[in-house]
């Protein structure tokens, strides 16, 4: 009997979908959806297209996915790393990268990260009306330890989500009613889309803060940037200098104050940043000079 079906993306989503097939089978999906995602370096949509071909599941671009075999679904939809409404909730669960009800909405773990947060993990939810607001059916968590890379952190949580189905969906297979429950709203934060302009550093966080975001953003996002002499900047790697004392510091941030073994070292309103891998736009390695500024 087909009970599920997958609406996935990217690493996690092709993890799960995997995972899933290596343990309940191909004939317990009825069909898969996936979309390309250009904002990111990789998306999985072309390795979520291949296992589900490969194992003759059914499978759709969610541009040409046709309505009506989303209605004449019976069984339970799993929505994994998806940003698009599913207009059918019957029967929807949401997987979310985040401690709901922390970090409601778009980019979590990134965010997460940023923050420093020492606890992260994966909720279970039925779908509502207003995003990430549903009942809460089950979490998994895990602890962080930094630095940690947004790629690292990925891998850490990517067996968490497949806990989780493999729990719900077990508990679908012995006839157990899936119950949830409300989520604290007092706890409740907002995590907000990431465009363009979100990739580029603000100069008025501490080198540390700076630090956990570029490695926040790295692959398989587009990585953080700055501007220098009107060019666009990625950097890639970074680490932490200790710091000095910068007469009139707060006129000097994001200039080049030494040049340590090749490596810039930019003043931040706390701290020195270490710049140990920095790119232009088609992905060069730059050497800059001395009297540098980003802005």
């Amino acid at each position: 009997m087909q009970n599920i079906a997958f609406y996935v993306m990217n690493s996690k989503g092709l993890f799960v979908l995997k995972s899933f097939i290596e343990k309940f089978g191909a004939n317990a999906i009825g069909y898969v959806v996936s979309e390309q995602d250009k904002a990111v370096q990789y998306d999985g949509y072309e390795e979520i297209k291949q296992l589900a071909q490969n194992n003759d599941i059914p499978f759709y671009p969610r541009t040409q996915f046709d309505a009506q075999i989303e209605n004449k679904f019976l069984g339970l939809k799993f929505a994994i790393g998806w940003r698009w409404l599913i207009k059918n909730e019957t029967n929807l669960i949401v997987f979310h990268d985040s401690l709901l009800s922390k970090y409601r909405g778009f980019a979590p773990l990134v965010n997460s990260l940023i923050n420093k947060e020492l606890r992260g993990g994966v909720t279970a939810l039925f779908a509502d009306c207003k995003y990430d607001r549903g009942d809460i059916i089950a979490q998994k968590s895990t602890d962080f330890s930094y630095p940690l890379k947004i790629e690292e952190a990925i891998r850490q949580i990517e067996p968490l989500y497949f806990d989780l189905v493999d729990e719900i969906y077990t508990r679908v297979l012995k006839g157990e009613a899936l119950t949830g429950y409300k989520q604290d709203e007092n706890q409740a934060t907002y995590s907000l889309w990431l465009d363009h302009e979100d990739y580029f550093i603000d100069w008025a966080w501490s080198a540390e803060k700076i630090k956990r975001f570029v490695d926040a953003v790295g692959y398989p996002y587009d990585s953080a940037k700055a501007r220098l002499n009107d060019e666009v900047i990625y950097f890639k790697e970074v680490d932490l200098l200790d710091d000095v004392v910068v007469e009139h510091r707060e006129r000097h941030i994001g200039k080049v104050i030494f040049i340590e073994q090749g490596a810039p070292v930019v003043v931040c309103t706390q701290g020195l940043l270490v710049l140990k891998e920095i790119t232009d736009t088609n992905g060069k390695m730059v050497q800059i000079n001395f009297r540098s500024r980003f802005k």
